[in-house]
Parts: C-alpha cells; structure tokens; sequence
C-alpha cells in the first residue's frame, strides 16, 4: 500500500450533490440500472437521515484510526468521510470527538466499513453514520495508510470527489462521471413513479401497468376458481 494523502482532488459539485440526496438512494440506484450499492451489511445508526456529498476516503489499517486524523485536515464543506480498513475490522474507530471535528468543517456524514462508538452522542448531536458495525473497542493512532485514494467499500469503489448518497435503504456510491447522467435519470423515475402512484390510488393494479398479464402466461401461472382447485 502506498502511504500517501492526496490534496485536493477534483469532486463533484455540492449542488449535484444536493440534487441526488433529493432522490435518496433506491430511486438513484434503479435510475442508473442498478448498480452502485455498497450492500446491505451498510446501515444506519439513526433514522430519517439523507445525505449526499463527495467523498473523502480514508484506508487505514484495522484496529488504528490514525488516518482519520489526517483525514479531518483534507474535509470540506459537503463532503463524506468514507473508512475502510486493510482487512476486515469490526473495531469502534470513530466517535463523538471525531465528529465534533467534521461538523465543525461542514462533512454531512461518515460511511466506515469498520466500527463506530458514542452512537447515543453522535445520534443526539445530528451526525449521520452508515457502518458495518457498533464497537466499543478502541483503538490506536501507530500505522500509516492512505487519504484520497480509491477505496472499495463492500461491493462498490469510491473514488476521492465520487458522490455518496446514504439514507434509511442504505449507501451508494455515484461515480463523478455519472452524476450529470444520475440525475436526469432520477428526475425521470421520480416522475414515473408519482404517475404510478396515482394511479395505484385510482384502484388500478400493477398486474395492469406493467403489462404483467402477459409475463404470468409466459412463466405458466394459470387462473382457477376455488371449486376447480
């Protein structure tokens, strides 16, 4: 691993950001195919939060929260902290303190592929945090690693300026490259499904709207009243 942290890479910007956390993570996630979940095993230490922002990345080795401390330095307004570890770590490496930190410096919120602690402080003073785990154990500040370089987070690269969107269904990442594409594609789920969900409010059925009818024949499903069962 290369020991290095990296200043000031390119990023997406706060306002396509913004856009995004509009949508939320299951629309912008079918909107672009289907792809870019971290995975399930990413959840949320409160409720209702949606955020996005760039991603600032962090690799460190398990058990040793030194590069968040680097970190911290290299966070603006907007962005995401995003931790992952060398190798699998279930380690408590963030906390209250370090939020404090980042509120300070505007980061909407954190996405570790390890452990966190003070979950009651961090829900009571507003910090999102998608984790793998809640640890209490602690760990040391000994070994170095690496800030802003692309990290993978359980199914899915992030790439330092990448737009993370996290709320109650989970994490995604959205490539820099993609957000301008991310965004229309949500706008235009967003207004299918409103045209659905009126629709579905008339009493019509999706069997109906999505021509499902014909997909039960093909898979062989038949109809039969009760006395014929």
């Amino acid at each position: 691993m290369r020991k290095v942290i990296i200043t000031d890479p390119p990023k997406a910007t706060l306002a396509d950001a913004n856009a995004l956390a509009r949508f939320g993570v299951a629309t912008v996630h079918e909107a672009l195919g289907r792809v870019g979940l971290a995975g399930p095993h990413f959840r949320p230490i409160q409720d209702g939060a949606r955020v996005a922002g760039t991603a600032v990345t962090v690799l460190s080795w398990p058990g040793d929260n030194l590069m968040i401390h680097a970190a911290i330095e290299q966070c603006h307004e907007g962005d995401i902290l995003v931790v992952t570890t060398t190798s699998e770590s279930s380690d408590g490496m963030f906390g209250e303190l370090f939020a404090t930190a980042l509120q300070h410096r505007g980061v909407r919120g954190l996405v570790i592929a390890a452990g966190v602690r003070d979950v009651a402080e961090l829900r009571e003073m507003g910090f999102p945090v998608w984790s793998t785990a809640v640890n209490a154990q602690g760990t040391v500040k000994a070994t170095g690693g690496a800030v802003n370089v692309p990290v993978r987070i359980g199914n899915v690269i992030v790439n330092p300026g990448d737009v993370i969107v996290a709320d109650d269904d989970g994490v995604m990442v959205v490539p820099r490259s993609d957000v301008a594409e991310a965004i229309t594609a949500s706008d235009a789920r967003e207004k299918k499904e409103q045209s659905t969900r009126e629709a579905f409010r008339r009493g019509e059925l999706g069997l109906d709207i999505y021509n499902l009818r014909p997909v039960l024949a093909e898979a062989g499903v038949t109809y039969l009243a009760a006395d014929e069962s």
